[in-house]
């Protein structure tokens, strides 16, 4: 009998140490609610009309940040914008005459909603490529609260776009997409 009393307990004993029968598994990071991330591929077929010139070989990538500030009751109340791009495979010497996000849907071209800030003749890509172009704390008059959330909420709706010397009028162009 006292056999089977300290078989009991040395059983109860590592039950209770091994922490029961569930396995927990690690949490994931919770995601920050004040930042929203969004990324764009840019190329010229994108562009509206297709750019077929000297630009047409170029391509890119676009992180967009939004760093939002919040009121009270968790409305977005303000937003500061980062920017961070890489261009690469443009003819040498391509000047950027400035990169912003626009509303409108793939296939459809829509006025300036925020741009990145570029100073004139602040990015020539000497040889076709630069990457880590950064800007930060961007803010715009048009990018209102309520703007900024219906970027948030539709994407898709929202483009990234370059211009360049060559094409004024943009060179190479990517939908917004949520990260």
């Amino acid at each position: 009998m006292k056999d089977f009393w300290i078989v009991a307990l040395a059983l109860g004993v590592l039950t209770a140490g091994c922490g029961g029968s569930k396995s927990q598994s690690p949490t994931a990071p919770t995601p920050n609610p004040n930042q929203v991330k969004f990324t764009a591929t840019l190329l010229p077929s994108n562009v509206v009309p297709a750019i077929t010139n000297a630009d047409a070989s170029g391509r890119g990538t676009a992180t967009i940040t939004f760093n939002l500030t919040r009121d009270a009751a968790g409305a977005i109340a303000a937003v500061a914008v980062d920017f961070t791009l890489d261009l690469n495979s443009f003819p040498a010497g391509t000047a950027v005459t400035t990169a912003l996000i626009h509303p409108g849907a793939a296939g459809a071209n829509g006025g300036g909603l925020i741009a990145m800030g570029l100073g004139a003749g602040e990015i020539v890509l000497v040889n076709g490529t630069q990457t880590g172009i950064t800007k930060t704390a961007v803010t715009a008059a048009a990018l209102t609260p309520t703007a900024a959330q219906d970027v948030i909420n539709n994407p898709s709706n929202y483009y990234f776009l370059v211009h360049t010397g060559l094409n004024p009028g943009g060179a190479a162009r990517g939908q917004l997409v949520k990260q």
